[in-house]
């Protein structure tokens, strides 16, 4: 059996997104014993094409469901006064449109609302117009992510709480709530760049990353788990989390890519996942909701 846990994205954006469609999900992904439920982060849908994946990208037509796409905490908090026991996440909330401290006080305040059930997957964004529209330079990609991961960790630490950094200072006061665990939820870091893997493993974090091809996931998690011994963390430690954006269909499939096809398919392709020691796969797609949960139901079966 493997000993990866299972997970499904909400329908937050698309033709099934809807109030009534994110509580059927996460209600019925819990019903059937999946390990977590996920949300993502866009804020506008650009109107002229844009380079999939931040500069240098290939250009195409934003995708339509970048349009409108319900907020990931708000989701989630409603989700948590719907549930009790399944895993709550984002895979990736673009953390730098946000001041640090009013991020780590609202991830804060879901991860008590919902019982410390959160993993606050995040990124630090690639669109250039969401950039401009959140008035945050571009520039600040990279060094700026980091210290604003800081920031939040000094947010959930200890009361008093003082950071002084190049883009943020936090003068020293008393910030609350905590999170309900010491330190914070666990955080995962949206990474595919060597610089943006080596990051997330000198930050401490787990990683979470796209599956394409699995020559990719495993040099991907080969340099992560180097990185981080050679800054001191026990890479077993920091957790991966593999994001796949395609389904889990009713049929084989010929020709497909890993983790899609028939919940038996899926089910080998599981087995890779427990050598590299992976936490958690979720599923990302546009399926309807009933159908995707009998899906899932099933591959849960054969793992």
């Amino acid at each position: 059996m493997s000993r990866v846990e299972l997970g499904i994205g909400l329908p937050t954006s698309g033709r099934y997104a809807s109030p009534e469609a994110i509580a059927q999900v996460a209600e019925g992904a819990e019903r059937i014993g999946l390990g977590s439920v996920w949300t993502f982060d866009r804020l506008l849908r650009p109107t002229v094409p844009i380079a999939m994946g931040g500069p240098g990208g290939p250009v195409m037509d934003p995708p339509e469901a970048f349009g409108s796409v319900y907020d990931p905490l708000e989701t989630l908090t409603y989700v948590a006064a719907r549930t009790s026991r399944i895993r709550l996440g984002t895979s990736v909330l673009d953390s730098l449109f946000q001041n640090p401290v009013i991020l780590a006080r609202r991830i804060a305040t879901l991860d008590r609302l919902s019982g410390g059930r959160l993993i606050a997957g995040l990124g630090q964004g690639w669109m250039s117009q969401e950039f401009e529209a959140a008035g945050v330079p571009m520039s600040r990609r990279g060094a700026g992510f980091g210290e604003h991961i800081e920031a939040m960790r000094a947010v959930w630490g200890p009361d008093p709480v003082r950071f002084d950094g190049r883009f943020h200072r936090i003068p020293e006061s008393e910030i609350g709530p905590k999170p309900v665990r010491p330190g914070g939820p666990e955080v995962l870091v949206g990474a595919v760049a060597p610089a943006s893997i080596d990051r997330a493993a000198r930050l401490g974090t787990g990683l979470s990353l796209v599956i394409f091809e699995w020559g990719m996931v495993r040099d991907t998690i080969a340099r992560f788990r180097g990185a981080a011994e050679a800054a001191g963390h026990h890479p077993s430690a920091l957790p991966v989390v593999v994001q796949v954006n395609g389904d889990v269909t009713g049929k084989p499939l010929d020709e497909r890519a890993p983790l899609t096809g028939s919940p038996d398919q899926v089910a080998g392709d599981l087995a890779a996942l427990d050598e590299l020691d992976v936490r958690h796969v979720l599923w990302m797609s546009d399926v309807e909701p009933e159908e995707r949960l009998h899906l899932m139901e099933r591959l849960r079966a054969l793992a």
